[in-house]
């Protein structure tokens, strides 16, 4: 624990180090010795402190009437009840009381005798043993000053006062005398008093988790030193009274109590008041938890994500860039597209046609919620720019914690943008279906997660991901032509596959076979040129379509092994995907694949008994026998959920976890704004 104490040039009255140089550690290293586990749950701790509370704020306020010449009455204060069946602790209170009385004045006898009460309170909580110091304190304090405000005629209180001597202060020559010393010891009794209140208040909202209210643990940690400071400052304020009561000169120095004091309410107040707005947040997510397991109706549970308490904002209509009231949403289908600012101009654009399609019916409406640690003016301005951008509804300047813990925490958010879809009664109809919309579009309407069962089961993957790279695709696919897709990182690799695959196309028995053969090389424009971002558009869709397949429950499919090896591939030299049209033949490492096609002339004849497709798959099979390739899959960790553990797609073995560190633009497709 870290060292806060205020710094005095005061020193003891023995001339050692002043008790306001002490760490926290220092001080925690004495006083734990005296707490022992506490058992004192039939204690009414709560009933003492109101009586206490009652007492001293009185009293502060008779003090202040006959020294400062105020005229506050005590009939303005609230009274607090304590239970009716409250017992007052008598023997402790007067145990206290008497270890208190008669110190002489200096900082080392004020430690000493805090820590024999600390041993004598061994067994209490922290709070309890501040309470019932500041009780044994209070009885005297008070009797004092109420004997002081007895009328004359009260002559039961004239006699008492006489032995308290209440007359000998109150002359006034004495209590001009005094008169300082009297208002400083008033003040720290009310900073004591009101240190004690939030030390009282820190304890009962404790029994929070820290992992929900992290300030907690900061708060509670420094409690026994906090009670310790109190303890302390009652011991010299019971010992500045009797001096005071028998009018001597020497006294204690209060004023660097009241410092330490003041510094600690201010300590204890930005504690509670940063507890007290986690408490907040917390409760607000739990709610949301609450909510999300028995939905109600969308514009509800969109209310509670959304905005804090009552405070409904209107969203940003992007077509007309007017504001509207979130009534739009009533009764709707609806998309929560979720990002941080750090989106491309793609991840906008593949949703403008899911947009224009689905408004026509009115029945599903877009949301963007940008998700953003703190708005600046930075910040406002990109929001700004992404935001005239997108047709759709838009949420101006989010920022409930609650909401964002609960989409990170519960939508596995991490900063890649996602698409959770909601029905009208606010059910989550899926997760994120963004990947399905980046291989399927709108095929994958209505985007839930049957709809996204169905795709995935469907061996017609590559078709979806491959139309949009060349414009020749979609015709091969429609005209059932075998088409290569393939690529990598060696060069000379590309240009051997290439050489092998347009003689087997061109082949006079294929030919004849009237088999049709197509190539394409991915991450290759129209005209041949290099192109990095449809070869980042690519595996963005391979990445998309393979973490939609992870995220079913189902056992691993064919479909979903052809995915994995494909995924596989992609740092690698060469990789191959064959097709018949847009149904998936099979996958297979660079290395395996040219050798099939190099040996061509050995299973070629076998094609007109048993087709190209069939031919080809059983021959890379007896390749694949012969290599021994490690497969290595790279899953990017903003992806959604990732699966525990998986099994090799070459073989039966799970394969190893590792973690590692790439470039973001490694494969050209950079994010940002353009």
């Amino acid at each position: 624990m870290a060292s806060n104490a205020l710094g005095s040039s005061q020193q003891s009255n023995k001339g050692g180090p002043s008790l306001f140089t002490l760490s926290e550690q220092e001080i925690l290293n004495q006083i734990y010795s005296t707490h022992h586990v506490h058992d004192d749950e039939k204690f009414d701790v709560e009933s003492l402190f109101i009586i206490v509370e009652n007492i001293l704020k009185r009293a502060t306020v008779v003090v202040d009437n006959v020294v400062l010449g105020t005229h506050a009455t005590v009939e303005d204060l609230e009274e607090k009840t304590p239970k009716a069946s409250f017992s007052p602790p008598i023997c402790a209170l007067k145990n206290i009381s008497c270890e208190m009385q008669c110190k002489a004045p200096g900082e080392e006898i004020a430690h000493k005798t805090a820590l024999t009460i600390l041993n004598k309170l061994s067994n209490y909580s922290w709070d309890t043993k501040a309470v019932l110091t500041l009780a044994a304190f209070a009885l005297d304090y008070g009797e004092f000053w109420q004997i002081a405000q007895a009328p004359a005629s009260d002559q039961l209180a004239k006699s008492v006062g006489t032995l308290r001597r209440v007359p000998m202060l109150l002359k006034r020559p004495t209590l001009q005398k005094h008169r300082q010393s009297l208002i400083e010891l008033n003040n720290v009794i009310k900073a004591t008093l009101e240190v004690i209140e939030y030390i009282f208040e820190l304890e009962k909202i404790s029994n929070y988790d820290t992992k929900d209210v992290p300030a907690l643990s900061t708060g509670v940690e420094h409690i026994p030193v906090d009670v310790y400071w109190a303890i302390v400052t009652i011991v010299a304020s019971t010992t500045q009274f009797c001096c005071l009561i028998n009018d001597e000169y020497k006294k204690p120095e209060l004023s660097p109590f009241s410092q330490k004091l003041n510094y600690i309410v201010t300590k204890l107040k930005r504690q509670i008041t940063t507890i007290k707005q986690q408490i907040e947040v917390t409760e607000a997510y739990w709610k949301l938890v609450k909510v999300f397991r028995t939905p109600i109706e969308i514009m509800e549970i969109f209310k509670l994500l959304i905005y804090t308490k009552d405070n409904v904002q209107p969203l940003i209509d992007g077509s007309t860039k007017k504001p509207v009231s979130i009534e739009v949403l009533k009764r709707k289908n609806v998309l929560l597209f979720i990002s941080s600012l750090d989106i491309s101009d793609d991840d906008i654009s593949i949703l403008r046609p899911i947009h224009d399609t689905i408004k026509k019916e009115d029945q599903y409406k877009i949301i963007w919620i940008p998700i953003v640690d703190e708005w600046t003016e930075v910040s406002k301005k990109k929001f700004e720019i992404l935001r005239s951008k997108m047709p759709w509804y838009v949420v101006q300047y989010y920022s409930p914690i609650a909401g964002i813990r609960f989409v990170k925490e519960k939508w596995n958010f991490t900063g890649k943008p996602s698409v959770v879809v909601l029905n009208p009664q606010g059910k989550v109809e899926c997760e994120n279906a963004l990947h399905m919309i980046r291989v399927w579009g709108i095929k994958a309407f209505p985007f839930t997660s049957t709809r996204e069962e169905i795709l995935t089961t469907s061996g017609e993957w590559i078709g979806s991901i491959g139309a949009g790279i060349h414009p020749n695709i979609e015709n091969w696919i429609k005209d059932q032509k075998y088409i290569f897709f393939y690529g990598g990182k060696d060069k000379e690799w590309i240009q051997q596959f290439t050489k092998r695959a347009t003689a087997i196309a061109n082949d006079p028995m294929i030919k004849e076979a009237k088999i049709s053969i197509e190539l394409h090389c991915i991450g290759k424009g129209s005209k041949g040129e290099d192109d990095l971002g449809i070869l980042g558009r690519f595996w963005t869709g391979i990445e998309s379509l393979f973490i939609s397949k992870t995220q079913r429950k189902t056992d691993t499919d064919a479909v979903a092994l052809e995915i994995q090896k494909l995924l596989s591939y992609k740092n690698e030299s060469g990789w191959v995907v064959l097709s018949k049209g847009s149904t998936v033949a099979l996958s297979g490492h660079g290395t395996t694949m040219l050798k099939v096609l190099e040996d061509f002339d050995k299973w070629k004849e076998v094609v007109r008994e048993k087709g190209f497709e069939s031919t080809f798959k059983e021959y890379h099979n007896k390749v694949l026998h012969t290599a021994h390739i490690c497969c290595r899959i790279d899953i990017p960790k903003a992806s959604g959920k990732i699966p525990e553990n998986m099994k090799c797609p070459d073989c039966p073995r799970v394969m190893e976890t590792y973690i590692s560190f790439k470039c973001c633009h490694i494969d050209g497709a950079a994010n940002g704004l353009h």
